[in-house]
């Protein structure tokens, strides 16, 4: 790069106001009980966003052989759209189960949550790592 020590990796990434943190008016947008939109889902089926303060916890439920598997509680990282916004735009958080490692990456699109799923193998078995994208509606207890 000539000399030139790069400060940012695409146009969007300049700041031209100083940064603030994320608004946490905003962040009450993810709190509750995200329904999977596919009934069918073999996948992810309900998470529920909880808020204390400025942070954000995860918890999941997945569909199992016999029922709703509970992956616990983690925290997530909160993101805004560019690094001068206030709005919260999405969020990323980490599960370890010992034999796969679960990312899941999220977006708010037009009031649905749009999930991310990367998984990694890590028991050395014949699985092969995966990606899956799955949508999910603020329950809203009306009917």
């Amino acid at each position: 790069m000539n000399g030139y020590q790069m400060q940012i990796a695409q146009l969007r990434d300049r700041v031209i106001t100083e940064p603030k943190s994320v608004g946490t008016g905003d962040l009450s947008t993810f709190a509750g009980v995200w329904i999977n939109s596919n009934p069918e889902t073999t996948g992810v089926a309900r998470m529920v966003i909880t808020q204390s303060g400025s942070q954000f916890s995860l918890r999941v439920y997945a569909i199992g052989p016999e029922g709703l598997i509970d992956w616990g509680s983690v925290d997530v990282n909160v993101f805004t759209a560019t690094p001068s916004s206030h709005g919260v735009a999405g969020f990323t958080c980490l599960y370890d189960f010992g034999f796969v490692e679960t990312r899941l990456q999220a977006m708010i699109l037009k009031g649905l949550i749009v999930l991310a799923q990367i998984h990694r193998f890590k028991d050395g078995g014949d699985r092969v790592d995966y990606f899956v994208r799955e949508y999910f509606a603020l329950e809203h207890g009306r009917y």
